[in-house]
Order: C-alpha cells, then structure tokens, then sequence
C-alpha cells in the first residue's frame, strides 16, 4: 500500500500545549501545528475495508519544506497514530509496525509531504537465525 500526505510533516511533541478539560484539570496536548496537519492527513487518507494487522515494515520518507532539524523517531510515532486514526493500521505496536526500515527526511521546499509504504514482512523476516548473532 503506498500513501502520499500531503502538507508539511509535522510531530505531536514539539511545542506541545498544556490545556484543560471540563473539570478544569490539566493535559498536555499535541502542538497546533500537529493537530493541523492531522486533520489534513485524515482528510487525504482513504480508509479501507478493514485495519492492516499482519507484521508490517512502513517506510516513511518525508519531504520537508525547511532544512531546519526535526526528529525522524517522532516523525514516524506521529505518522503511525494517524494511521490508526484513520484506520488504516489496526494498532502501532511491535508485533504489527515491526519495523520503518528505509525511513529517511529529505528536502523539497516546493512540495512538503509524506510518501508511506507499507508492506507486509516475510516469515523470514519475523525469525532471528541465532547462529548469526
């Protein structure tokens, strides 16, 4: 399955937000920014039939619009709770995003976005030969 979203990536960390709900208590929320381009993504993306829940590798290159650093690790952990949010993956852990091999930020400052491949892993990934380790 390949996606592409459009908008420049954003992550849920950086400048995070402290709100409160109803009752007055406080919560960290994810930054303007992020909720922003979510809501963008969630607009682009296509949700199938049912959620992926097989072992999965999901590449993620992102094409940011500024040289600026970013982090590749919450790029990604943002990325893979929009996929669960629009129901694209079943759930983010371990034993369905097994891995993001690939996952590299380039630059393209006139078209920012996300290019996703998700691909199902063979049985032979899944097995450590422990001989080679």
């Amino acid at each position: 399955m390949h996606l592409t979203l459009y908008g420049n990536p954003a992550t849920k960390k950086n400048s995070a937000r402290i709100l409160r709900n109803h009752s007055g208590r406080p919560f960290v929320a994810p930054s303007k920014a992020f909720v922003e381009y979510e809501g963008n993504c969630l607009l682009q993306i296509k949700r199938p039939l049912s959620p992926l829940s097989a072992r999965l590798n999901v590449c993620c290159i992102y094409y940011m619009a500024t040289a600026r650093r970013v982090d590749l690790a919450n790029l990604i952990e943002a990325t893979t709770d929009i996929l669960v949010k629009a129901g694209v993956l079943e759930d983010d852990n371990s034993k369905i995003v097994a891995a993001h091999d690939g996952s590299r930020v380039l630059l393209d400052r006139k078209n920012p976005r996300a290019e996703i491949e998700i691909k199902e892993m063979e049985e032979k990934d899944e097995k450590i030969d422990s001989s080679n380790v």
